[in-house]
């Protein structure tokens, strides 16, 4: 047992605690990984804020990278000092979505409840995500990570954990968007400018970011939006339209907002289809037309963490930021420490923020 520092979600919609708490040696299949940094997520917030209920005390926190500093047996390929990108897709590799190449959504259950924290007195301390990052060290499964070279800036490399792999996995795996082809991005934060990343790396012809921000949409610009559109606006699918000539081969919705979701349809062109990033609160419920959809052959798909397999997909992003053509650096806001986290939060619930990491001060 080794007692690190976490910050701990008491209370829904309260602050969350830098206190002691006890993690557990790795265990069969197993990796303890000390941290570097350990990017925010909306996702993180948005159970922190309990819009999707869950056990608590919990500690969140699911976009990090660091090194090995533990194994346990029977694991393959890693050993300690290696450098890794440490995510939340825990794929057991043998169920039947496993089988069919989609671990993002493998069919066997994990309990949190039942990982490996515990609170400085014993009691229960659920890991959240299957991860729980937001602290020095997690110990996860090895499916959960991917070694990295060491000259990679760890706090680059941990916004590929899930926005990055998000983003652009939603265009390039989910929407399979060919050269030549139109993309829509709804929400130019931290995953939507990595969906316009990864359209622009697929070639596609026309990509226009839908926000609410000015600035928002002046940076899309620079990820590789050739158009940008005031969600603000009466009818901004009309806009959407005029700057393609047509409809679009793809809706990214990026924001888990149900007016966003409402929308998303208009900006289609027959044959084209929504594919469903943002996740709003539990309950939320969008509108849409199903006679539309089918009389012009349209779809709506979700996308869990952009279909990645992390094996495949985190190599070839790692390569393309070496060679310059995904940004990383530049998606990063701000940089905190762990004692800090609650301001990181506040600051990314602005709005403003493209992502902002926590750095772990190792020396």
């Amino acid at each position: 047992m080794t007692t690190i520092k976490a910050a701990v979600c008491h209370e829904f919609g309260q602050p969350l605690v830098v206190e002691d708490v006890t993690l557990r040696a790795p265990e069969m299949g197993e990796i303890e990984v000390t941290l570097d940094a350990v990017a925010i997520c909306h996702s993180d917030i948005s159970f922190a804020e309990g819009g999707w209920g869950g056990s608590l005390p919990a500690v969140y926190g699911h976009e990090a990278a660091g090194r090995i500093s533990g194994v346990g047996g029977g694991v393959n390929g890693l050993a300690e000092g290696d450098a890794v990108v440490v995510t939340l897709i825990r794929a057991c590799g043998a169920c039947p979505t496993c089988s069919e190449g989609k671990p993002v959504i493998c069919s066997t259950p994990y309990d949190g409840d039942k990982g490996p924290l515990s609170t400085a007195d014993g009691g229960k301390l659920h890991q959240a995500m299957a991860c729980g990052a937001f602290a020095e060290k997690v110990v996860v499964d090895q499916s959960q990570v991917v070694k990295i070279s060491d000259d990679i800036p760890k706090e680059a490399a941990s916004l590929i954990a899930c926005g990055v792999i998000t983003g652009v996995g939603a265009v390039v795996n989910a929407a399979q968007i060919r050269a030549g082809q139109d993309v829509v991005v709804i929400g130019a934060g931290g995953v939507g400018l990595n969906a316009i990343q990864g359209a622009r790396i697929a070639g596609a012809r026309r990509i226009v970011a839908v926000d609410m921000s000015e600035e928002k949409l002046a940076i899309a610009k620079e990820f590789g939006a050739t158009d940008g559109v005031l969600a603000t606006e009466k009818k901004p699918f009309v806009k959407a339209m005029r700057a393609m000539g047509r409809g679009a081969d793809a809706v990214i919705v990026t924001v888990g907002a149900i007016p966003a979701y409402d929308e998303a349809p208009r900006y289609l062109a027959p044959g084209g289809k929504v594919i469903m990033v943002g996740m709003p609160h539990s309950g939320a419920k969008s509108t849409y037309e199903p006679v539309v959809l089918a009389a012009i052959g349209q779809g709506m798909q979700g996308s869990k963490m952009g279909d990645v397999v992390i094996k495949r997909d985190i190599p070839w992003m790692v390569d393309l930021y070496k060679q310059g053509r995904l940004k990383l650096d530049e998606l990063i806001s701000g940089r905190w420490t762990l004692d800090q986290i609650n301001e990181a939060i506040a600051d990314t619930k602005t709005g403003s923020a493209k992502r902002n990491v926590i750095l772990f001060d190792r020396n």
